[in-house]
């Protein structure tokens, strides 16, 4: 207990520090897995990759529901319930990333077919928005979660945490709403074929540099904030 006691306060300490040190982890096992380099990745077969999607989903859906749920009770100034709510949706999302992870990198990526003009547009936009506030949303979550870990909540009140979780929850609530449509629009609406994993197709295309100014960049904001 004293030692768990003692990394506690470390990580009270430096929450800012952890929180980069965490994006970045969790940023080479994504950039890692889709670029090939990480392959200790169990080979699947087509239809486990089937299976996968319908298994993300489902933990999606949970996350997203314990997040609205996360939302009503900080509302209605219940904050035990609020944090035990949003406990459950980070560890539903770090379930999604083994699964998700997994998926890619011992399977394959698919790629939506039969979708008519319009629809298709629509379905690549929702992709990317849910993509891009999946990566930039990263730290800001981990530092509200980091936050939330080591404070009572007297003391979170002396933070910037109301904001930060509003702002991560808001991208976090949008990410796995259009996670869950385009889901639906490739599995059960419209076709599906394999494709070469391309782009997350923004991760790799970008490289590992600019992720750690998106890191340092929100880490420099929340800094500021904190000092406020």
């Amino acid at each position: 207990m004293a030692v768990v006691n003692e990394i506690r306060k470390g990580v009270k300490a430096r929450p800012l520090a952890v929180t980069t040190v965490l994006s970045v982890i969790g940023y080479v096992f994504v950039v890692g897995t889709f670029a090939g380099v990480l392959d200790f990745y169990p080979e699947l077969s087509a239809e486990q990759v089937r299976l996968s999607a319908h298994i993300i989903a489902v933990i999606n859906t949970l996350a997203l529901a314990a997040l609205l749920a996360g939302v009503y009770f900080v509302k209605n100034k219940e904050y035990r319930k609020h944090r035990a709510a949003m406990l459950t949706a980070f560890t539903l999302i770090l379930a999604f990333l083994v699964v998700y992870l997994t998926k890619v990198g011992g399977g394959f990526e698919r790629e939506i077919v039969g979708a008519p003009t319009g629809i298709y547009e629509a379905y690549l936009v929702m992709l990317a928005v849910h993509i891009l506030l999946s990566i930039v949303s990263v730290p800001v979550v981990i530092y509200a979660v980091v936050l939330g870990l080591t404070h009572s909540f007297a003391e979170l009140k002396g933070t910037r945490k109301a904001l930060v979780g509003r702002i991560a929850g808001g991208a976090w609530i949008l990410s796995l709403a259009l996670g869950i449509i385009t889901y639906l629009l490739l599995n059960h609406i419209y076709g599906a074929q394999p494709r070469e994993p391309r782009g997350e197709l923004l991760v790799l295309a970008a490289g590992t540099a600019p992720l750690r100014v998106v890191v340092h960049r929100i880490a420099d904001w929340l800094l500021g904030s904190e000092s406020e």
